[in-house]
């Protein structure tokens, strides 16, 4: 199976479980962040935990990809400025529009109207980002790892697999 199709059965798994659950809702993303409703915050204890266990065991297994037969080992990070202005913005974001990217593509599939202007918005943050980004790299004449050649372009890494 190529990582492609995999990607795309994960996706709308994912997609299935977002609609499933409520979390195309604005309606129920503002309940649980004004904290009206426990709802969203059992949701994203649930997902917590099964994240740390999860980890916890891939950890231990030290497996393989099951695609690409590659390790799977990662290494932890200390949060960073960028982490913590990330986050923020990402909430305001989340708050403010009542959604985040994962149920924005599911209401795109689901024919809402609103997830329209709202991946409008989305597209444009990512857009000003990257030009942001490059602009600080030229002032401190630094250039991407991507650009660089350190980081492979995705589209060369998709056109290998």
């Amino acid at each position: 199976m190529s990582t492609r199709v995999a990607a795309a059965i994960i996706g709308v798994v994912f997609g299935v479980v977002l609609s499933w659950s409520g979390m195309t809702s604005p309606e129920i993303i503002r309940a649980g962040l004004l904290f009206q409703d426990p709802y969203l915050l059992l949701f994203f204890a649930g997902a917590m935990l099964t994240a740390l266990v999860g980890l916890r065991i891939l950890r231990a297994r030290a497996p393989r990809a099951l695609l690409t037969g590659e390790p799977v080992d990662w290494e932890p990070v200390a949060p960073e400025r960028r982490h913590v202005v990330g986050s923020a913005l990402f909430g305001v974001g989340w708050g403010v529009a009542g959604v985040c990217p994962g149920p924005i593509a599911t209401q795109l599939g689901q024919g809402i109207a609103w997830g329209v202007p709202t991946t409008v918005g989305l597209v444009l943050g990512i857009v000003l980002f990257g030009r942001l980004q490059r602009r600080s790299e030229r002032a401190r004449g630094r250039t991407s790892p991507r650009r660089a050649g350190v980081i492979p372009s995705p589209v060369a890494a998709d056109a290998s697999a």
